[in-house]
């Protein structure tokens, strides 16, 4: 449908959009910066890592596709990371030809660290750039923002 064959937008409806449009570009803006500045860039990698963590062991196949990528990429990602001791393929209790990957404990403390680094830098900058009241503000926002994706 073209935007001429659209109906106009109720006056509600275009503010939300605008207001989905203005959160939606500066959370991107923030996750980015907070990556940047703690040192934790993003990357396939780290992706994968962070993908297993909230998802327990999964196939190969699972993985690439809840990540977006072809089974040949993810099996290089995961190969890489089984070569760095963060991660693990074990057979599958439930199919013995298949195998899971799973997050060593050095995959975990890799998450670890990162997380952290993210959560310090944030916090320094909370203390240094915000107010008690914008603090709170920043709480009720976060609590908003976890409404919206339940």
């Amino acid at each position: 449908m073209s935007q001429q064959d659209r109906p106009p937008l109720s006056a509600n409806a275009a503010e939300a959009a605008l207001l989905a449009e203005s959160i939606r570009e500066v959370v991107s803006r923030f996750v980015k910066s907070v990556r940047e500045h703690s040192g934790t860039h993003s990357n396939a990698q780290n992706e994968t890592l962070a993908v297993l963590e909230r998802t327990g062991p999964v196939s190969i196949s699972m993985l690439a596709e809840r990540r977006g990528v072809t089974h040949q990429t993810m099996r290089l990602i995961v190969m890489k990371l089984a070569e760095q001791g963060l991660l693990i393929l074990k057979k599958d209790a439930e199919d013995r030809r298949a195998y899971l990957v799973h997050v060593t404990g050095k995959g975990r403390e890799q998450i670890a660290r990162e997380r952290s680094a993210r959560v310090q830098w944030l916090t320094e900058q909370l203390i240094e750039k915000t107010s008690r009241e914008e603090r709170a503000l920043l709480k009720a926002a976060v609590h908003t923002l976890d409404k919206l994706i339940r």
